[in-house]
């Protein structure tokens, strides 16, 4: 049923609209460029925020644990962006060490260096 008393312009490049009466886009190009605009000028949310700082920690984890065990200067790994604040899990050791995991790749403050680890099966207990 098409509604010709008030014809619909796109919302993204306000060409007329043919189709159902409650469409808003003339196509699925201009509703993802409207929404990407919208976007934009938005702040950004804080879940991306969390979610974009863990994916840097992992990435910079995962560069320097190629074996999976390494120590690593604090100052290297904070120099290019890990923030420690940010891990998605800890698992305790049995001399009571508490090591922060982002996703698979975990980490020890000691000293002025960080241990490397990569998650385990044992660990699951």
């Amino acid at each position: 049923m098409h509604n010709n008393e008030n014809p619909k312009s796109c919302l993204s490049c306000e060409k007329l609209i043919v189709g159902r009466s409650d469409k808003r886009f003339c196509d699925s190009y201009c509703r993802s460029s409207y929404h990407y605009k919208k976007n934009l000028n938005e702040a950004p949310r804080f879940y991306n925020l969390v979610d974009n700082q863990l994916k840097k920690n992992r990435r910079i984890l995962k560069s320097y644990n190629k074996s999976g065990f390494a120590t690593v200067r604090s100052q290297i790994l904070l120099g290019q962006g890990f923030n420690p604040n940010f891990f998605t899990h800890y698992w305790k050791n049995a001399k009571n060490d508490i090591y922060l995991f982002v996703y698979e790749f975990g980490f020890l403050k000691k000293d002025e260096k960080f241990i490397l680890i990569k998650w385990q099966n044992y660990m699951k207990k």
